[in-house]
């Protein structure tokens, strides 16, 4: 369905956009040799699907796991109708904005109010996201290597990579190795994949029986809407919004956009669907996964590298190590260099001189060792919300979009729709919310959802009838 989505809704999705392969893309047209410039279709795709990636599609999608095969479903349909529209329609309007980030892209067309609330939202969420992916991965290599150095030695190691990946034109560090580590993790997935079919395992079936909550606690944890948090980058995440401007300012032609932004996202699913078949597999059923993951904090990297060693073998861990400290390592050095472009694009800062980048550059990476002193227990599990809130904010944005071209406005309108339900209702009912009973937790956010709608609907009408009168 994934593969069958892109060739199908994908060109529909391409056709509602409009594609012009004769226009000139910001690659060429503000070409700086920094963060403008045209670079190969496929080194771009490789890039975008790692940095969409990271470790979204294996941590997310062991822990959506735990519910069952209705994880499956959301994974699919999720990619499809919402993540991959998401990605596509983010990534070209980057393109047609001269290359400019999400917030920049928003207020054109929900106005300059919903856009410096982007500006402060998206780079905080980049600098929280960097931060974690600075100890995180610290924490993990010392581990494999007997704490010899410690921790600080390696999150000292890291954050210079990070400060080059941040500052160094994007052909110097980052389009030379992420090619690498994407096809690590791509093997990866396609060595798992191969272990499931030829191997003695039982994928859990789709079947009505089956599409229920399998969490040991299902009151606590309801599938609407914990499951469409949970499983954020394998079915759509607000996250690759904020990265897609990177490769918009190196994509070639406009014709390419479908591969880069749509298709990344399907592979990106599909990793998702193998590392979920895996885990409810790898345990002997979900109820097996459920008890390991209780046993050992719910630690997804744990069940990771479990899955990886065992069903690949010595081949396997030395992926496993490229997935697991790899992975997140390429998401925190896109989310320093996208809250640089982000600042620059605020601040007007013409980035060819490395001065100018080192002027926006330098506050962010001391933020971010400021913040690392910090516990980031709660604050990470707010994470997930923003997230899912930031998807929810482009797919609005894009809606206003197609609404002021006259387009079909549908295919972004749904999944909004249905994505500020996710939201409002998560943030009602979740330990880190209000804490609210479901049914309370329900109406409210179907309520929330409807007001919203109203507001968006009220909104884009007196703005187009604006822009028509303009006209």
């Amino acid at each position: 369905m994934l593969i069958i989505g892109y060739f199908t809704y994908g060109k529909f999705v391409e056709k509602v956009f409009g594609v012009q392969k004769d226009r000139r893309t910001p690659a060429f047209k503000l070409q700086d040799n920094v963060d403008y410039m045209p670079l190969s279709a496929w080194r771009i795709f490789m890039i975008q699907f790692l940095n969409i990636a990271g470790l979204g599609p294996i941590f997310g999608a062991i822990a959506g796991a735990m519910y069952g095969p209705s994880a499956f479903l959301w994974i699919v349909l999720g990619s499809i109708f919402a993540g991959a529209v998401h990605d596509y329609f983010s990534g070209m309007l980057s393109v047609r904005h001269d290359g400019l980030s999400i917030s920049e892209v928003v207020g054109f067309y929900l106005g300059s109010k919903a856009k410096h609330v982007m500006r402060f939202f998206t780079v905080i969420l980049l600098i929280f996201v960097g931060t974690v992916f600075l100890v995180g991965p610290a924490k993990i290599i010392d581990g494999m290597t007997s704490n010899q150095w410690g921790v600080w030695v390696w999150a000292a190691i890291i954050l210079v990579y990070y400060i080059l990946s941040t500052l160094l034109p994007i052909d110097k560090l980052i389009s030379k190795l992420y090619p690498v580590f994407g096809m690590a993790m791509l093997l990866m997935a396609l060595g798992l994949l191969g272990a499931l079919f030829f191997g003695n395992y039982q994928i859990p079936e789709l079947v009505p029986g089956n599409l229920i909550n399998m969490t040991t606690n299902p009151e606590e944890t309801p599938i609407f809407p914990m499951l469409f948090v949970t499983i954020a980058c394998g079915a759509i995440s607000g996250f690759h919004a904020t990265q897609s401007p990177l490769m918009a300012r190196c994509i070639k032609n406009e014709k390419n956009g479908r591969g880069i932004f749509f298709g990344t996202m399907i592979t990106e699913g599909i990793v998702a669907l193998i590392w979920a078949a895996a885990a409810m597999t790898f345990f002997g059923n979900v109820e097996g996964l459920n008890i390991v993951m209780l046993e050992n904090n719910n630690n997804a990297a744990w069940a990771a590298n479990e899955i990886s060693l065992n069903m690949l073998g010595g081949i396997g861990g030395f992926l496993a190590l490229l997935g697991i400290v790899a992975a997140p390592i390429t998401s925190g050095d896109t989310a320093f260099r996208s809250a640089r472009l982000i600042l620059s694009d605020v601040f007007k800062s013409n980035q060819k001189k490395i001065k100018n980048r080192l002027y926006i550059s330098l506050p962010l990476f001391t933020i971010a060792f400021i913040l690392t002193q910090i516990d980031f227990g709660v604050i990470w599990r707010y994470f997930a919300w923003s997230n899912q809130t930031l998807a929810t904010v482009v797919l609005w944005t894009i809606t206003a979009y197609l609404i002021y071209e006259n387009k079909t406005y549908w295919v972004t309108m749904v999944p909004a729709m249905f994505m500020t339900m996710v939201c409002s209702t998560y943030i009602l009912i979740a330990p880190e919310g209000f804490e609210l009973a479901n049914n309370v937790a329900y109406i409210g956010g179907c309520l929330i959802t409807l007001f919203i709608t109203f507001f968006f609907w009220s909104y884009t009408v007196k703005e187009k009838r604006y822009l028509l009168n303009e006209v």
